[in-house]
């Protein structure tokens, strides 16, 4: 306990420097964000004349308590603290008891480098330059988080890969690769691992997919599930009902399909099809995916052509208005828009209503009711005194 209580004291002391560098590139910078360097300088402090030390055990519960917005501090109490979070060790004691907190991480247009903010945007930092060649730079890329990994996958001259980067550490590491590298694919972060389906095949035949693979985050390696009942690109997938789900998209011939289907994780032979699921779906060939977002496990999309708001009604296979949210999803057909399910409720950032092209982004979060026809709440947040572009490239959410 008399670690945590010199916190204050430490962040005094820290915050009136112009630079403190630690292990693994953690950097403080003079107006508080983290930075990265190559410097290796730890810090150790000791503080064991205060009180009677405690046991490793009730120490490392205490600190798995700390946000995940304030961990780099840890690194400035002692070499042992560091050493526990660059192991992992703290994000297993936070999901053995029930911690859960949710980071966005997420890349802007015209932004050089990747930023994560803490749930309420009060705390951001940049993360460590990706050391991609540099088309992967400028093209397309997908993202998804699943445990401490930030997963991006895009073409580098080469060909298909995937960066990943490990939040314990920090640190951007390449691959491991899909069974079947693809992009334009559905994907969803199913609590312990993660699943991709669909897309394009990357190769010298630019085939629509019906593959499927999951992601291990504790051995980093992809396994084949089953074939999905139909190929499909520009599809979006979720996680609901212990349930892998893959909707809409378009077939080899490029036909909209309405159609979606989903796997039971549970028993992991065959995908069900849902028909009609997205029957009242525009049909432009140039819209985004499907925005998708699942919420204390109820389903809700965004509608890029009228900006509604809609909650999925299971019974009935039917769509329900909800009403209009505060960004323009109809600006670029859906695209740059994040639409993210955030815990217990639901992030959408994106251009405002009374904005112009180059103006920063609105942040917004609301926790709907798909049983209550009271007009929405929308929380309003910012992401402080940075002017990020409001076109979205890349947007996931981490649970740890």
């Amino acid at each position: 306990m008399s670690k945590m209580k010199n916190c204050s004291r430490l962040d005094y002391e820290l915050t009136n420097r112009k630079s403190v560098v630690v292990e693994n590139g953690f950097s403080l910078k003079r107006d508080g964000n983290v930075g990265s360097s190559d410097s290796v300088e730890p810090q150790d402090a000791d503080y064991s004349h205060s009180l009677p030390s405690l046991s490793d055990e009730i120490v490392h519960r205490i600190l798995a308590r700390v946000p995940v917005s304030e961990h780099w501090k840890l690194c400035f109490l002692s070499r042992s603290y560091l050493d526990l979070l660059k192991s992992g060790e703290l994000y297993k004691i936070r999901k053995e008891i029930g911690i859960e907190e949710p980071s966005v991480f997420m890349l802007a247009c015209g932004e050089p480098h990747w930023w994560t903010f803490d749930r309420h945007f009060n705390s951001f930092r940049n993360l460590p330059a990706l050391p991609s060649d540099p088309c992967f730079v400028a093209g397309d890329k997908e993202s998804l988080c699943v445990g401490t990994h930030l997963l991006v996958s895009g073409k580098e001259i080469e060909g298909v890969v995937i960066w990943r980067y490990e939040l314990a550490v920090n640190r951007w590491c390449k691959g491991p690769s899909m069974i079947r590298p693809r992009c334009l694919f559905a994907s969803a972060n199913c609590g312990d691992f993660a699943c991709v389906a669909g897309g394009i095949a990357m190769g010298t035949i630019m085939e629509v997919l019906d593959s499927a693979e999951m992601y291990n985050p504790k051995n980093k390696s992809w396994n084949p599930l089953p074939k999905m009942r139909k190929g499909r690109k520009l599809c979006s997938g979720f996680y609901m009902d212990n349930k892998f789900y893959v909707i809409g998209g378009q077939d080899e011939d490029g036909n909209n399909l309405t159609c979606g289907e989903c796997f039971d994780v549970s028993n992991k032979y065959t995908w069900e099809l849902i028909p009609d699921i997205l029957k009242d779906a525009p049909t432009s060939t140039s819209r985004s995916p499907p925005l998708l977002a699942v919420v204390k496990n109820e389903l809700y999309s965004l509608e890029a052509s009228s900006n509604q708001l809609k909650v999925y009604l299971k019974k009935s296979n039917s769509w329900k208005e909800l009403g209009k949210v505060p960004v323009r999803a109809d600006h670029s057909r859906g695209w740059g828009i994040a639409f993210k399910s955030f815990g217990d409720e639901l992030l959408v950032i994106g251009g405002a209503w009374n904005s112009y092209a180059g103006h920063g982004m609105m942040i917004c979060t609301c926790s709907p009711d798909p049983h209550n026809d009271k007009e929405l709440r929308w929380r309003f947040l910012g992401p402080g005194r940075n002017r990020i572009s409001h076109f979205i490239l890349n947007c996931s959410v981490m649970l740890a």
